[in-house]
């Protein structure tokens, strides 16, 4: 019989949304039972940082609503996508046309403006209207080499009235409309996990992924090399475990938490 040994656990990613809080529409939204408490005492005896595809609003509009929803966190510890695709956009010279939500404008606010050269999606909510739609299909279609930066790419989340759908299937329909080129910023992206590991000054082998998506948080830490588990609140369905059977091999343990 083979033996698995692993490091000991020093550190943990977590996903926000469907982890810590329910989000809810116009209004704060809803901390997950138990989630206030656990992250206090995570913080107590490791190093934590917060790994989120949120983009609908900034990081520390992000931090200041964990606070008032009770979560004692700091905003330096939450990695959000916007950050870096801005960061990429300014090293390439590309000048964005935005198809993000209203709270998430003022992070591009300083980008170069002109004729757009790529088209930038997020999580727009209800500004994922048809017009919205036709309108970056223009653009994209106007492009020699027509390229897409997406802000995560989810299929869907859970919000307290239901599941909703999330910017990789707009990303999807523009796409095949155009034969874009997609390049994703946030989860799955083997970077994005990395970059939380390095601020922690931590190894992979040393860290532990928590979250509720099966394909973003627990199926990019596993290509990544990181352990995982998979929360039962959230986007969790019972059958995600279809996947894990797929997916398990002996460098990626993976755990549902109950």
């Amino acid at each position: 019989m083979e033996v698995f040994r692993c490091s000991p656990i020093r550190g943990f990613l977590l996903d926000i949304t469907g982890v810590l809080y329910n989000s809810s529409p116009n209004t704060l939204g809803i901390a997950i039972p138990g989630s206030i408490d656990a992250i206090d005492r995570l913080y107590s005896e490791s190093r934590v940082r917060f790994v989120s595809n949120e983009s609908s609003e900034s990081r520390g509009e992000l931090a200041r609503k964990l606070k008032k929803l009770g979560f004692n966190l700091k905003e330096e510890h939450i990695f959000t996508p916007a950050p870096v695709a801005i960061q990429y956009l300014k090293q390439h010279a590309l000048k964005p046309h935005l198809l993000v939500h209203q709270g998430a404008l003022k992070e591009f606010a300083d980008m170069s403006k002109g004729e757009p050269n790529c088209v930038v999606m997020g999580d727009a909510e209800c500004d994922f209207t048809y017009d919205a739609m036709n309108e970056a299909f223009r653009v994209l279609t106007a492009l020699d080499d027509p390229l897409i930066i997406t802000l995560g790419f989810g299929k869907f989340y859970q919000r307290v009235d239901g599941p909703c759908l999330d910017v990789g299937g707009f990303a999807k329909a523009l796409q095949y409309a155009t034969d874009a080129r997609i390049v994703t910023f946030g989860k799955p992206a083997e970077s994005f996990f990395l970059a939380a590991i390095k601020d922690m000054r931590l190894s992979k082998d040393e860290v532990v992924m928590i979250g509720d998506d099966i394909v973003s948080d627990i199926g990019g830490a596993m290509k990544v090399g990181i352990r995982a588990v998979q929360v039962r609140t959230g986007k969790w369905r019972y059958y995600d475990s279809s996947f894990l059977f797929c997916s398990v091999n002996k460098n990626s343990i993976v755990l549902v938490a109950q």
